[in-house]
């Protein structure tokens, strides 16, 4: 797993458990985008509304990663939650900040 990668985890596991996603969201550009795949939500367009879909509706469960491919500024993680089920996030960064997110569970 490469450092960035880590400290995008380490950091979402630690706003999951303190309940403050400050942290976490700091590492988001202005003009981030955050979306899913398969389920009716987002996009979130902007760090502001990435953070409103964070405070309305919080992530219920840590996570660990199991595989990281990088390409370029772009990284495809596969990820499994911490109370069972997995899926994938590809995260794309500018100047080791978070610009895309795109997050896929698997059925």
């Amino acid at each position: 797993m490469n450092d960035r990668v880590r400290r995008h985890t380490e950091l979402f596991n630690a706003s999951f458990r303190s309940g403050d996603w400050s942290p976490f969201l700091a590492t988001f550009t202005e003009d981030a985008v955050m979306s899913f795949g398969g389920v009716p939500v987002g996009p979130f367009h902007g760090r502001a509304a990435i953070a409103e879909a964070y405070a309305r509706q919080p992530p219920t469960d840590t996570m660990r990663v199991d595989s990281v491919r990088s390409e370029g500024d772009t990284d495809l993680v596969r990820f499994a939650w911490s109370a069972g089920g997995t899926g994938t996030m590809r995260v794309c960064w500018r100047d080791d900040q978070v610009v895309g997110l795109t997050i896929t569970f698997d059925s």
